[in-house]
């Protein structure tokens, strides 16, 4: 194998020379003013006010939420008591069947993707 004849920049896990040096040339020209007669202050002023959600939004989603929750818990009452006894199960120490660990594996994965879906919204 041959090695480059161009040094790397040492690149450790917390720090990124690339941010560093940006940042060490914004902080030389941060105090400079370039003079454009007012085109900046123009542009902005066109630009259009920032969407911004209601306030009953996240309160509403939530309630949805706990509402879905609660209709599927009662439509389906053997398959949250079997959930619910395999959990504890889990938590006493007893001996499990393959359906028990299928179904906490399914409800922990349906509420790991629902809380990811949720996260990486875009608001």
């Amino acid at each position: 194998m041959t090695s480059s004849a161009t040094p790397q920049p040492d690149i450790g896990a917390g720090d990124d020379w690339l941010d560093d040096m940006l940042r060490d040339a914004g902080r030389e020209h941060r105090a400079d003013y370039v003079a454009d007669d007012g085109f900046t202050h123009r542009v902005m002023a066109q630009l259009p006010e920032p969407a911004t959600l209601p306030a009953w939004r996240r309160p509403a989603v939530v309630l949805l939420w706990v509402l879905g929750i609660g209709a599927l818990m009662f439509s389906l009452p053997g398959l949250f008591e079997q959930v619910f006894r395999g959990a504890v199960a889990m938590l006493a120490g007893q001996r499990l069947g393959l359906p028990d660990v299928a179904m906490a594996l399914i409800v922990f994965g349906a509420a790991t993707w629902g809380t990811l879906v949720y996260a990486v919204r875009s608001d």
